[in-house]
């Protein structure tokens, strides 16, 4: 093995976040390595990451074992006394050039095994900016890192540090070099997005940021968001959802449940009905506008009527794309220590919203039948609308290009098309 290996998991921003590292690894020469980049949003990610640890390290005995991502940040010790594992690398400590020439030049030797700092000192992010992570049609592009929130049953703080926003001109050069290279559509990813701009001069807001861009970079198709938080969306940001056609009409929500004393318990800043009046509202804007939203099923304290009204809220705010979560307690938050439900009952209630969000999917890609859809193709054979739905082809499309189409069927998960 020659070049480094490197297995993700976890968030889009992690994967963001690889191709960071290649480039790094690349530059420094490092070679003969295995990266394992972990995520530590529950504890079940954490267990998956040691079981990757141990497989990579059957398959590759000779190879350096490199860990580094969230749950390395937020518990080091954890994986440094792990037999399999060579180095354990901060959040921090993994975007910066110097980490990977030292372990270049000398893996073992002189180089500390573990080198983790206080992630809370940072104060600024995506020193790397990588031009064209995705397909060949979609570039996602990091704009804020870190959470200054602290929700109960939340370890990423920890592992990510307060928030920090890219300034707004570096952000727009970089798409212009993305739409100069020839995408159509770029991602706007961040861990707490609607939070971008708290740190900066004049704290603009995300809408700020997403008007700016659609101003600046008159020849991008298509700008999209991804997950945020529906409480802290801002005027301008509503403005961008009804004037502007190239912002897409697909949002995905940091809901978490559907019962208020849970949101409470939850140290959420939204209540229930907040949630169901922006979708009105954006959907008032954007008649064509489709959520997605994630939902932890199963969190501690959560009885028979308080999961009812999470399961009704996938109605309720008529949303299509879920993340459902069993919970999972992370040692070290407050939740952790609230009585838990039973296991049993958070896998059924896990199913029932899973069941929920199949219907969902189902009732919107019926109701595509029969409608014309810009389509920007991710490979010849498959694209995705404004919406995110997957359409495939039987006749290859040119791949990266946004094309016109006309669904003509639906199963259970993707929209067929015959171009026209």
């Amino acid at each position: 093995m020659n070049a480094p290996i490197f297995s993700n998991h976890g968030c889009r921003l992690n994967a963001y976040e690889v191709e960071a590292m290649k480039d790094l690894a690349g530059q420094a020469g490092l070679r003969n390595a295995v990266v394992v980049n972990t995520c530590a949003v529950t504890a079940e990610a954490v267990r998956k990451a040691r079981q990757d640890i141990r497989k990579l390290r059957k398959s590759h005995p000779d190879a350096r074992l490199v860990v580094t991502g969230c749950a390395a940040q937020t518990e080091p010790d954890t994986f440094a006394a792990m037999e399999e594992v060579d180095a354990v690398i901060g959040n921090t400590e993994k975007m910066q050039p110097g980490t990977w020439t030292e372990l270049a030049a000398d893996f073992i030797g002189e180089t500390e095994m573990v080198q983790v700092d206080d992630i809370m000192s940072v104060t600024e992010t995506a020193g790397h900016l990588i031009d064209g992570f995705g397909t060949r049609s979609r570039a996602y592009v990091q704009v804020q890192n870190g959470c200054d929130h602290r929700c109960t049953f939340c370890i990423i703080p920890y592992g990510r540090g307060n928030s920090r926003s890219v300034p707004a001109g570096v952000v727009v050069d970089q798409i212009k070099r993305l739409v100069d290279k020839g995408f159509n559509e770029v991602v706007l990813t961040g861990v707490d997005l609607t939070s971008w701009g708290a740190d900066l001069p004049a704290t603009p807001k995300l809408g700020d940021l997403v008007m700016r861009i659609l101003r600046l970079v008159p020849d991008l198709p298509r700008l999209r968001i991804s997950s945020i938080d529906s409480i802290e969306v801002d005027e301008n940001l509503m403005a961008a959802i009804a004037t502007e056609p190239r912002l897409m009409p697909h949002l995905h929500l940091s809901l978490q449940h559907g019962d208020d004393m849970i949101l409470k318990r939850m140290k959420r800043r939204h209540l229930r009905d907040d949630a169901i009046a922006f979708c009105t509202q954006a959907r008032r804007l954007r008649p064509d506008m489709t959520f997605g939203a994630d939902i932890i099923a199963g969190f501690p304290t959560e009885t028979d009527g308080m999961f009812t009204n999470s399961l009704a809220l996938v109605t309720e705010c008529d949303l299509t794309w879920l993340h459902v979560f069993p919970y999972s307690a992370r040692p070290g938050t407050p939740a952790a220590r609230m009585p838990a439900v039973d296991g049993r009952v958070i896998k059924e209630r896990a199913a029932q919203l899973r069941m929920a969000g199949q219907a969902q999917v189902a009732t919107h890609l019926n109701a595509q039948i029969g409608r014309s859809h810009q389509i920007l193709m991710e490979s010849p054979t498959m694209g995705r609308t404004s919406q995110f739905a997957e359409v495939h082809f039987d006749i290859p499309q040119p791949e990266g290009q946004i094309v016109t189409a006309v669904i003509s069927r639906a199963d259970e998960k993707a929209l067929y098309a015959c171009s026209i």
